[in-house]
This record gives C-alpha cells, sequence and structure tokens, in this order.
C-alpha cells in the first residue's frame, strides 16, 4: 500500500526509515526494482481518450441530436440546399466544441511535465543519477541549490535548505527547511543542499493530489448555457412535434394527399427547429471574445463568458493579483538615541546583495530609493541565515574600524541586545502589532567587540502591498453584485491586513479551522506546559509573557504542516453558510481552494476563480469560470477558461462588463428564436386545423427561415446595456415574454387573415384597403390562394426582423441604446429583400405587387409598435408583482 504523506508526518526519522523499511545506507536495486512493481512509477498516470472518440462525441448529445434531425428530415424531402447549410453548422459546431477540450485537455499534460526528469539517488551504497521516475519509497536522495525536488521527502541530514513552494502552496516567501521536515515535490531548492528520504512518489505526493483533483474537476460538466440551449430547443422541438402532429392527424381525417401532406410537415419541423440557435449564439461568444482579447483577457472556453456575466463570487488568490507580488519595507521602529538611517545602513552590512535574498532586496530598494548614504566598507565574514541561529551576521570595517552587523528574527536580536526592560518591552510591543498586521519583521543590532552585547537599533516590517488599483476594482465588483473573497496559502495576520487595506471586509477565516483540522491542542498544550516551566524561574510576568509568546511561534512554526484532526464535525450546510458570510481564507492548500469552489457551487453560487499557481489548477477547472493571472505557470493556463495578460483586478472588472454586453446579446436572440417559433407554428397550426387553410407553402417555409435566421448573426455586434448585477439564464422568464410576443404575432397573421380572406373577398372594391393585382382573380380559388400565400409569407418576413427590436432592450424600442448600425443594416435589407421577393415574385411566389407590399410594410411596423407595448406590459407586471428582470 503506499505512503501518503500525511501518515508520516509527525513521525521521528528513525521511525520513518523503520516504517518504510529503509535505511540511511538507502535501497538496494533489487530492493528498489520490487518497490517500483509494488508502488508504480513517479510520475501522473495518464489516461488518453481515442481521437476517434472523442471527434464521435462531438455529434453526440442532446444539441446535435437537434441538428442532425433537421438534417435529416432535410433530406427525406429532398432540401438538398438546407441539408448542406444544416450539415455546415453541426460540422462548426464539432469543431469550436473540440477545440475548446482540446485547450482544456492540456491542463494534465502541463502538469505532468512539471516533474523534475533525474534525481541523485544513493544506490547500493553509492550515488548515481537515474531518471526521477524510477524514485520509490525508502530510497535517499541528495537535493543540492537549483534543484527540482522530484518527490515528496523528508529531510535526514544536513543544515538546512531554503525551498521556493510558491507554485504549490502559494506562499510568497521560500520557506526554510531543517532536519526532520517534510519537503514537496516540485518545490525548488533556492538554498544549501542536504540527504533527504523519498516518502512518497507520484499520485501520492502533495503535487500528485493537486493533478487528481484537476482529474476530478469534471471535464465536460455542461455550462449553464449549453444547459439552456438544451432546454430551449427541448421545448421548441415539444412543440414542434406537437402542433405538427395535430396538422397530420387533421389533414388524414380530411383525405388530404398524403405525400403532400408529410412533406409540408417535415419542411415545417425543419424551420421550427432551432438548428441555428447553438451557432448565432456560439458567434455571439466568439465575438464577445474578441473583445475581451482587446481587454487584456483571452478566452480559451467560449461558454466561460456567459458564465462570467452571471458569476456572483469571485475567489481572488492574494498575491499578485490582489497585491503587488513584491515585498515592501514598511514603517520601521527605531530604537531611540538612534536614527531611522542608521537602522538601514547597518541593516545593509548584515545583508548580501549578490545573493538576490527575497528578504533583503526590499531593504536595498529602500536605501536606494530614499537615497540613504551607505559608507565603503570590506567585508571580512558573512554568516548567512539558518534556522537555528534564525539571523545573518556580518563583520565589516570602514576606516580600520571593526563592525559586527546582524538582522534576523526580533525575539532573537531583541535578546541578544543590551536592552533595559522598559525598551524590551517597548520592542516586543511593536514586534507584536506589526505581526498581528500581518508584517515580516526583521531585528537589526551592531556591536564594535566580539565580547561586547548587541546593540539594538530597530525593527524593518516587509510586507507585500496591495495593488494601486485593487480597492477601486473591489469596490466596482461589489457595485456589479460580484463579490469578491480573498483566498491565500498566507497566514491569517496577513489575509486580514491585505482584506482591511482593500475593504474585503473583516471576516478572513483559516480554512483550517473551518474543515476542523487545527494545531490549536498543541498551542494550548506548549502555552500550558511552558508557563508552568517557566513560573519555576526568578522571572517577572513580563518575562514570562515575552517567553511564552516565543515557545507558542515556535510550535505554531513547526506543526504547521502537521495537522490534526479536530473530532467534532460540521454539517455541511453549516460549513456553506459561513464560507458564504465570510470575505476570505487564509492557509489555503490546493484541495481547500477546490473544496471552496465546490461548496459555494452547491448553495447556486456562480463562482470565478483566479490563480497563478500549479496549486492554482484544480480550483480553476472546478470554477464556473477559471481565470489565470498574468504571469501565471502553464498548468494554471491550461486548467483556465480565461487567461489575463495584464496584472490585477481591473481587467477582470472589464471583463465582467463585456461578459454581460455578450449575455444581453444571446439573451435577446434566444428570446426572438422562441416568439418566432411560436409566432409560425402555432399560427400554421390553427390555421389548418380551424380554417383548412395552409398560409404559406413548404417553400416559403424554407426562404422564411434563411432570410429569418441569415441576417440575426449582426446581433453579435449589437449595443445593449450592461446590467448592474449578475445575470442569469431563466427559462420560466424568457417563455412567458417569448410566449406573449408570440401569441401577438398569432393575433397580428389571424387579423391579416380576416381582412384578405373574408373582407377583402367579400369586398374586393373597399376604399379601405389597396385593390388586388389585376393578375389575380379573385373569382379563382387557386389564383386567390396563391396571391394570399404570398402576402403571408411577406409579412412573416418583415415581422420577423422587427421582432428582433423588440427584444433586444426591455425598454421602449426608440430608447438608448440604440441598435447598432450593422444590426439595422442587416435587418432592415434582409427585410426589403423579402419585400422584394413578395412584391416581384421571381417565378418563385405570386408576385403582390407594390401597394400591397407597401401597405404590409406598414401593418408589421404598426404591430412591430404594439408588440412593444405587450414586452413593456410583460416586464412590468414582472418588475412590480415579481420583483424579477424578464429582460
Amino acid at each position: 500500500m503506499p505512503f501518503k504523506i500525511e501518515n508520516i508526518n509527525n513521525l521521528s526519522i528513525e521511525d520513518t526509515l523503520k516504517l518504510l523499511n529503509t535505511s540511511k545506507d538507502g535501497l538496494s536495486s533489487k530492493e528498489a526494482k520490487k518497490r517500483l512493481k509494488e508502488y508504480g512509477y513517479n510520475e501522473i498516470p495518464e489516461y488518453k481518450e481515442p481521437l476517434w472518440h472523442r471527434i464521435f462525441r462531438r455529434f453526440w448529445g442532446p444539441i446535435p441530436w437537434m441538428i442532425e434531425i433537421a438534417a435529416l428530415l432535410s433530406a427525406l424531402v429532398g432540401r438538398w440546399e438546407d441539408f448542406i447549410i444544416i450539415m455546415i453548422m453541426l460540422f462548426v459546431n464539432a469543431f469550436l466544441d473540440f477545440y475548446q477540450e482540446h485547450k482544456a485537455l492540456n491542463a494534465l499534460e502541463v502538469l505532468k511535465k512539471k516533474l523534475a526528469r533525474k534525481s541523485i539517488v544513493l544506490r547500493d551504497g553509492e550515488f548515481k543519477e537515474i531518471e526521477a521516475k524510477e524514485l520509490v519509497p525508502g530510497d535517499i536522495i541528495k537535493i543540492k541549490i537549483g534543484d527540482i525536488i522530484p518527490a515528496d521527502v523528508k529531510l535526514i541530514e544536513g543544515d538546512f535548505i531554503s525551498v521556493d513552494q510558491s507554485a504549490l502552496t502559494g506562499e510568497s516567501l521560500p520557506v526554510t527547511k531543517k532536519k526532520g521536515d517534510i519537503a514537496y515535490s516540485n518545490s525548488i531548492v533556492k538554498q544549501g543542499e542536504m540527504i533527504a528520504l523519498v516518502v512518497a512518489t507520484g499520485l501520492n505526493t502533495y503535487f500528485g493530489k493537486t493533478v487528481k483533483l484537476v482529474a476530478k474537476a469534471e471535464q465536460n460538466q455542461r455550462s449553464h448555457f449549453q444547459q439552456m440551449v438544451i432546454r430551449v430547443g427541448d421545448f421548441l422541438i415539444i412543440i414542434t412535434i406537437v402542433m405538427v402532429a395535430i396538422i397530420i392527424f387533421y389533414g388524414i381525417k380530411r383525405d388530404e394527399n398524403l405525400p403532400e401532406l408529410l412533406e409540408f410537415s417535415l419542411v415545417l419541423t425543419v424551420a421550427a427547429i432551432p438548428v441555428a440557435l447553438p451557432t448565432v449564439l456560439t458567434v455571439v461568444m466568439a465575438i464577445g471574445a474578441l473583445n475581451l482579447a482587446k481587454k487584456q483577457a483571452i478566452v480559451s472556453r467560449l461558454a466561460a463568458i456567459e458564465e462570467m456575466a452571471g458569476m456572483d463570487i469571485l475567489c481572488s488568490d492574494k498575491t499578485g493579483t490582489l497585491t503587488q507580488n513584491k515585498m515592501t519595507v514598511g514603517k520601521p521602529f527605531v530604537i531611540k538615541n538612534h536614527s531611522h538611517d542608521e537602522l538601514f545602513k547597518y541593516a545593509v552590512f548584515a545583508s548580501k546583495k549578490e545573493n538576490n535574498d527575497p528578504i533583503e532586496k526590499p531593504i536595498f530598494e529602500y536605501v536606494e530609493k530614499n537615497n540613504i548614504n551607505i559608507p565603503s566598507f570590506k567585508l571580512i565574514k558573512f554568516i548567512p541565515f539558518d534556522p537555528v541561529r534564525k539571523r545573518t551576521e556580518a563583520i565589516i570595517q570602514i576606516d580600520n574600524k571593526q563592525i559586527i552587523a546582524t538582522k534576523g528574527a526580533p525575539q532573537v536580536i531583541i535578546e541578544l541586545s543590551n536592552l533595559t526592560d522598559e525598551e524590551k518591552k517597548l520592542a516586543y510591543k511593536k514586534v507584536e502589532e506589526f505581526a498581528e498586521n500581518g508584517f515580516r519583521t526583521l531585528g537589526v543590532a551592531y556591536k564594535f567587540d566580539v565580547n561586547e552585547k548587541f546593540e539594538f537599533v530597530g525593527l524593518i516590517p516587509l510586507y507585500d502591498p496591495p495593488r494601486e488599483d485593487s480597492k477601486e476594482a473591489i469596490k466596482e465588483a461589489k457595485e456589479k453584485g460580484v463579490e469578491v473573497k480573498m483566498v491565500t496559502g498566507d497566514n491569517v495576520a496577513v489575509a486580514r491586513y491585505i482584506a482591511k487595506i482593500l475593504g474585503i471586509g473583516d471576516k478572513i477565516y483559516s480554512i483550517r479551522e473551518l474543515k476542523n483540522e487545527t494545531h490549536d491542542e498543541y498551542i494550548i498544550l506548549a502555552e500550558v506546559i511552558s508557563k508552568a516551566l517557566l513560573k519555576q524561574f526568578n522571572l517577572s510576568e513580563e518575562e514570562i509573557k515575552q517567553k511564552v509568546n516565543a515557545i507558542v511561534n515556535e510550535v505554531k512554526k513547526e506543526v504547521g504542516e502537521k495537522l490534526i484532526k479536530g473530532s467534532v464535525k460540521r454539517h455541511e450546510s453549516e460549513i456553506i453558510k459561513i464560507i458564504e458570510e465570510a470575505n476570505g481564507f487564509a492557509e489555503v492548500f490546493p484541495e481547500d481552494k477546490y473544496f471552496i469552489v465546490d461548496e459555494l457551487q452547491k448553495a447556486d453560487h456562480i463562482v470565478g476563480m483566479t490563480g497563478d499557481g500549479v496549486n492554482d489548477a484544480p480550483a480553476l477547472r472546478k470554477a464556473d469560470t477559471g481565470i489565470a493571472v498574468s504571469g501565471a505557470t502553464d498548468a494554471a493556463r491550461a486548467a483556465a477558461d480565461i487567461i489575463l495578460l495584464a496584472p490585477g483586478l481591473r481587467v477582470i472588472i472589464d471583463a465582467i462588463k463585456e461578459a454581460r454586453i455578450t449575455f444581453e446579446r444571446m439573451k435577446s436572440y434566444t428570446i426572438y428564436r422562441i416568439a418566432e417559433t411560436i409566432r409560425v407554428i402555432l399560427f400554421m397550426t390553427l390555421a389548418i386545423v380551424i380554417f383548412n387553410f395552409y398560409p404559406i407553402t413548404a417553400l416559403m417555409i424554407i426562404l422564411l427561415a434563411l432570410l429569418n435566421d441569415i441576417p440575426i448573426l449582426a446581433i453579435a455586434y449589437d449595443n445593449t446595456k450592461i446590467e448592474e448585477k449578475p445575470v442569469r439564464w431563466d427559462m420560466h422568464e424568457m417563455l412567458v415574454l417569448s410566449s406573449w410576443l408570440g401569441v401577438a404575432g398569432v393575433l397580428s397573421s389571424f387579423t391579416i387573415f380576416y381582412i384578405i380572406m373574408v373582407y377583402i373577398h367579400a369586398h374586393p372594391d373597399n376604399p379601405f384597403f389597396p385593390a388586388l393585382p389585376n393578375w389575380v382573380d379573385i373569382k379563382n380559388y387557386s389564383s386567390f390562394l396563391a396571391f394570399v400565400q404570398s402576402a403571408f409569407f411577406t409579412k412573416l418576413v418583415m415581422a420577423g426582423h422587427w421582432t428582433i427590436f423588440n427584444t433586444r432592450t426591455a425598454d421602449w424600442f426608440f430608447k438608448k441604446p440604440y441598435p447598432s448600425k450593422i444590426l439595422l443594416f442587416a435587418s432592415i435589407s434582409t427585410a426589403f429583400i423579402g419585400l422584394i421577393i413578395g412584391v416581384y415574385g421571381f417565378r418563385l411566389i405570386t408576385p403582390i405587387g407594390w401597394k400591397w407590399g407597401l401597405f404590409l410594410l406598414g401593418y408589421t411596423i404598426v404591430w412591430f409598435i404594439f408588440n412593444d407595448f405587450v414586452k413593456r406590459l410583460v416586464v412590468n407586471y414582472y418588475r412590480k408583482v415579481k420583483g424579477v428582470n424578464v429582460i
């Protein structure tokens, strides 16, 4: 059974060696081979779906079925031009879907490639280089500066190493590891060299957990957009099938020509099925993606645009997104009798610029920025920081005068200095203040003689400052109805300080407390025991308090990664409530980010997640909208839906605005499409069933479908409003409005039906309506019927194009935002083409002439205005009575 890292975190080196049945002499090649068979390779196992299967899946499912049925029906009735157009739509949708999935699959590939390639291992009593994938639990390896740690290891020999594990845990600074500590796979060694024992490999490593979480996040889960398309498609298909079935039933009952009846029914079915719906909406999103690209946001999954429009919670990592990812000097504390410049002078003496240490770098930058004069000096000796001494020390020489300067952990520097009790008390108070605000503090001191005590100069607080645009961006996000929750691997104090500055809120919790995985038991025990022991010595209460705090801080550091699980478990509903109310979480690991997103989604939130490291990949994949920030790792980019090219939250706010614009375009088209289908199919069915009258022919249905769908692509370029709150698909609301508009369209069709078929047929020479063209014989039913059908075709084409101007905005059609020039041109020109076809016929239909053409143009415009009244009544009713926005 493979060993998991949590099983051996708390074991001593000797117990760990015993558990793994190994020694400091390493394994033999024979034993290593045996274990390789037992544990498997130190790599990420991968399942590759066959290419044919990935392609086949593009043509299987509710949306492809809808298009394929339409294509089949077109072929059955011999409408090959429709068949070709529909098949093109099918393949375009399949290609776009395949391409998006291909990009998503790269996440696992990138994570796999991140594993180290080679490792120096102790086998058969000697160190040799092997492929890292051949490492097994129990191996003894050597790790040194510059190495990528190839597996989870326990450090067993050497002084210390400093490792950068920011891509795994999100910690912004390198972490010092010493003998007995665990170092994680894929961390980078920044300083030092040690011998280590391999304790976990492959998927059992900390890194492996991240990979498993990425795989766990459903790759093919349907987005809200896909669900909406399926539901709209199902609704329209069911209506169409029911209506067509009624037409066929009554046709057979009336002994109509069966082949002609079936052909007409099939053509009507093809026209009613919204085959263009997925394509039009995809084009709308693609245009939105292009607009986002101009704003430094690259979209890798189109449906993520729609998800972002409805996003109501944004989980943002701290480092690099909310903050500058650059350690900066805060307001320093200087002890009396010393100056600000002295503090930084001695700090520079105790530093080494060429080390490029992230703790020392801000000190040099501060000195340069503030023009602090540093005298020329000769470095005699430099002792780097180590986890035992907890400080650096330098012996320098200035004008034949020797100075010993030191900097490091403030508690250590204070205790080494010649401070009075009052000065010590003040210094410790400042250390506590800095710690409460999340600062990392350095103490600075110096002396002239080795045998003297150090002269304490002061404290230098360091922190990662917020980005200048973060506070304003968070404020705007709240105004847009998006709550920003900080999710960081840093400690609670740091998170609370940044959250306070940025106005995020003060409810920042440790994720360990939420999940009942806290080291409070250790802390309380350490506090009780240390107090009891220290009271045996002749110490003041203040000294006892200071020493207890120092011991407690040390215990916190030691057991920070060695969490024990609490016995009381919260109910999931309570956990969800806490997460919803929280403003952020600290001390977060990869599985915690995934957990937070998952719990919020269970509460019906649409969740966005920002990230930049390997540790963020699972949550980025799980989130409704995964956002890889500027400078993100390849793994994070591959897992994300949107990749930012510019730093900070400002880009995300711009992306939210663009996403909501795109959503409004999609919604207006969807309402239009439903309304048009109801208008045509309901009118056709009622006319045929009640009056035994076929309003238009099969050819006219095809022409109507083509003229209605082709220009509607211009909706992708329409001007629209930006909603102030997150927007979502609501089928009930959309169906209500589209149904009312559809019924209004049916009413207008039956009104013109009465005018022509009843009134004009009885009063051909009336003064109210245009005279019939001279080529129409009112006494000849076939001639008159052909004219009536042409009139209905012309009316339906023009009325359909005006409907989009009803659905594009909730306000009156003549109010801002005005339609774009492209939409106006496309709609009016195509409506005009329909009018010209109706007027002249072109041997396709019976011409109606200009008098009737202009009359129908005016008639449809009047009904367009009436439809806008209907829309406003429905919208106002839902806003006032139901409290919701329909459009």
